[in-house]
């Protein structure tokens, strides 16, 4: 429930954000001696992101920031106490280099995504969460401070932007698809940088809340592919996949009832769909874009028919054949010997007796983790976009 106090609506304390930005060097015309002023400005909620624009009277660019004289600043505060805030300030990356964000007063680094549609305007889009800002109501400005020649000293120039605070609430983004894009067939990732995807397939099974719990102990995110008949027998009522997708998970297709559908269409386009419409009733409305063929059996009319469909069909290129239950050392020692940047892992967390699966995963995290891989699920693995209401 919101509540005004002095006339403003109540609002959650969430640090200021101040977004800095040095303006190109003063030439010698009166125009360009003038303080920067914001003519516009925006803040919204996209999916997961905060996206911030705006728009100034006057170019900036990455050489101009080192003089850190003139800045442009994002302000989020609360309403009713006002005045609390940290900062978050674009800097270069480097001497002549590109913008990227720093948050507080250490200038920490964050991820986030900057563009320039033109000299005088920039779009910033990061998560709330890496800046310490949940998904709550809170007022925001925009504010330009500047030491330009035409303020004088002692004080800088001030513009802000909109002249009263406004008011955003952020709602908790809910996940409905993923947009499959590229290749029709994928059996591992780009090699660019120390990324792996760890896959399951055959559930959901009777043990798979205790994979997810190892997952959420490590704080690592995985690929599940489902088989459609068994969401109902122990899916928990969907529980366990609205929890892999609460956990940063992707659900993937594995057809209705793990039969070979690589030689028929019809029947490829029927396994697939009845499979996707359960996991889109369990999950209160996520359509998967991942596909998996049963053991890997795949044919071109296959791929097509699963294109056809928004899929993405998946193979993988580390296989410890876990489901014929070599031993927990031997599925270990396959995975971590044979994962490179870029590969995607297929276990099983479904299908038959998964303990010596499960007693290996903790181990293979730990060894990939020290060996500076990071998790990710397939989407991510692509990069594909996912879809967020």
């Amino acid at each position: 429930m919101r509540r005004r106090v002095n006339g403003f609506r109540r609002v959650w304390l969430i640090p200021a954000l101040i977004v800095g930005l040095v303006f190109a060097q003063a030439s010698a015309s009166a125009e360009a001696a003038s303080a920067p002023t914001v003519l516009w400005a925006s803040l919204r909620q996209s999916g997961q992101d905060l996206v911030w624009r705006t728009q100034l009277n006057a170019p900036f660019t990455a050489t101009g920031l080192a003089g850190q004289s003139e800045t442009l600043c994002l302000v989020i505060e609360r309403i009713a106490t006002g005045g609390v805030r940290e900062q978050v300030c674009l800097t270069p990356a480097g001497r002549h280099s590109a913008l990227v964000v720093a948050y507080g007063s250490n200038h920490r680094r964050i991820a986030a995504t900057i563009t320039r549609p033109t000299a005088t305007t920039l779009r910033a889009e990061f998560l709330p969460g890496a800046i310490g800002l949940r998904y709550r109501e809170f007022g925001w400005q925009t504010e330009t401070t500047a030491a330009a020649p035409a303020c004088g000293p002692p004080l800088p120039c001030i513009s802000v932007f909109p002249s009263q605070v406004r008011a955003l609430t952020l709602h908790v983004p809910r996940l409905v698809g993923c947009k499959a894009s590229g290749p029709a067939f994928i059996s591992q990732g780009p090699s660019r940088g120390r990324m792996v995807a760890l896959t399951f397939d055959d559930g959901p099974w009777y043990d798979t809340s205790q994979f997810l719990g190892v997952l959420e102990h490590k704080h690592v995110v995985a690929t599940f592919f489902e088989i459609g008949e068994q969401i109902a027998t122990y899916g928990q009522g969907g529980a366990i996949e609205r929890r892999m997708l609460h956990d940063g998970d992707m659900i993937g297709d594995h057809t209705w009832s793990h039969i070979d559908v690589s030689g028929d269409g019809p029947a490829a386009a029927s396994q697939i769909g009845m499979t996707a419409a359960a996991i889109r009733s369990a999950t209160h409305g996520f359509s998967p874009c991942l596909f998996r063929a049963p053991s890997g059996a795949v044919s071109p009319a296959l791929i097509s028919e699963a294109r056809r469909m928004g899929f993405t069909t998946i193979q993988w290129n580390v296989d410890p054949r876990d489901w014929s239950r070599p031993g927990t050392g031997a599925i270990y020692g396959t995975v971590v010997s044979n994962v490179h940047p870029g590969s995607i892992v297929i276990q099983h967390d479904g299908g038959g007796d998964r303990s010596e699966t499960l007693a290996a995963l903790p181990q293979e995290i730990d060894t990939l983790r020290h060996e500076g891989y990071r998790f990710v699920t397939v989407t991510q693995l692509l990069g594909y976009r996912l879809i967020y209401k």
